[in-house]
């Protein structure tokens, strides 16, 4: 059988009344743009997460650069990334005028530690971004021990519940990617900022506006960057579910660790007193380029994230060392997941991978 990666469209299907009559409901309305479906959202989003304050934005990176400088990061100031995740990480630190500094990852769970951090600030250090990454949950409150504000980049774990509570909740502010294969998708693009603090919340709804409170007054260079009304109505039916839609990607990877492929695999590591809503579930082996190609082969969809890291790629590269990055990079492989995942699946899955690692 055919095994996507993402399947977007199953979760979906029960949603389609209640879907449509949202979608009717902003049509009747007229109103688009940072109207009644925003503000709610934004309130049952950050009721979610356990957050004081959510800002609907445009995407999840546009939500990232937002919040650095609603954190008061700006130029000369040095951020701490890790170089495993997604470009954009990292990308979204130069409009704000300050540095991406590169750190290393746990090998176990992929997510920065106050371990791999640390080597990593200096006096110029502003604000550390923690990748929540896959979903698995980093430790920000151990991170932020050590003296410098963390940015949770929770693209990948709506969902995840950690120790201290849900991302979105841990640090100084947090921010959400809702394009439309994450685990809380739109039907487009969308993103959200969650804190707090209320000056952090202040300051990125004025520079999400133009840098703008009033439309009439405009007090620094901000960004034309909202959450439109349509895929807020969609992403409130959507969240609704979300609990169920986590518990089903977590039943998935207890499949995945029944099967017994983690004798030929490494499997994904939940960092401590966590309870990942597995966005990506990525194993590890020395022969992840040949494993995926015979997946694939076979009709299952599976995907090397981030093979060429951060501080490798072209734009960002500087020569450092990252060991823990390199190797992950090398050796990673997504499976497919999902909330609707079935045991057969899994089973499909399991099979293809012995039929290509087993003598």
């Amino acid at each position: 059988m055919a095994i996507p990666l993402f399947d977007t469209a199953t979760p979906l299907a029960p949603l389609q009344a209640e879907l449509r009559v949202a979608i009717e409901r902003v049509l009747a309305s007229g109103r688009y743009i940072l109207g009644p479906e925003v503000r709610e959202f934004e309130t049952e989003f950050a009721q979610y997460v356990g957050a004081d304050h959510a800002i609907g934005v445009a995407n999840g990176t546009d939500a990232l650069t937002i919040a650095l400088r609603a954190m008061g990061v700006g130029p000369g100031d040095e951020v701490v990334v890790p170089s495993f995740t997604f470009y954009a990480t990292a990308e979204a630190v130069a409009p704000t005028g300050a540095r991406p500094v590169f750190c290393d990852i746990d090998p176990a769970t992929f997510c920065v530690t106050p371990e791999t951090v640390k080597p990593a600030l200096s006096p110029r250090t502003k604000a550390v971004i923690a990748v929540h990454l896959f979903g698995n949950v980093a430790p920000v409150a151990a991170i932020e021990a050590l003296g410098v504000p963390v940015l949770e980049d929770a693209a990948q774990a709506a969902g995840s519940l950690g120790p201290d509570g849900r991302p979105g909740a841990l640090g100084a502010a947090a921010t959400f990617s809702f394009y439309p294969s994450k685990n809380l998708g739109a039907f487009g693009d969308g993103g959200a900022i969650t804190t707090n603090d209320a000056g952090i919340a202040d300051r990125a709804r004025m520079l999400r506006f133009h840098g703008s409170r009033d439309k009439q007054t405009f007090e620094e260079l901000g960004y034309n960057s909202r959450l439109d009304e349509l895929q807020a109505a969609i992403l409130r039916v959507q969240l609704r579910h979300l609990d169920a839609w986590a518990d089903g990607r977590r039943e998935a990877a207890r499949r995945y660790a029944a099967s017994g492929i983690g004798e030929l695999v490494t499997l994904p590591t939940a960092s401590e007193g966590s309870r990942p809503a597995w966005h990506l579930y990525v194993v590890r082996s020395d022969r992840a380029d040949q494993l995926g190609a015979a997946l694939r082969e076979r009709g299952v969809e599976a995907r090397a994230y981030y093979r060429r890291p951060l501080h490798r790629q072209p734009a960002l590269a500087v020569d450092i060392e990252l060991p823990a990055t390199d190797e992950a990079a090398r050796t990673s492989l997504a499976l497919p997941i999902g909330p609707t995942l079935r045991a057969a699946q899994v089973d499909e899955v399991a099979a293809a991978i012995r039929a290509t690692l087993v003598p």
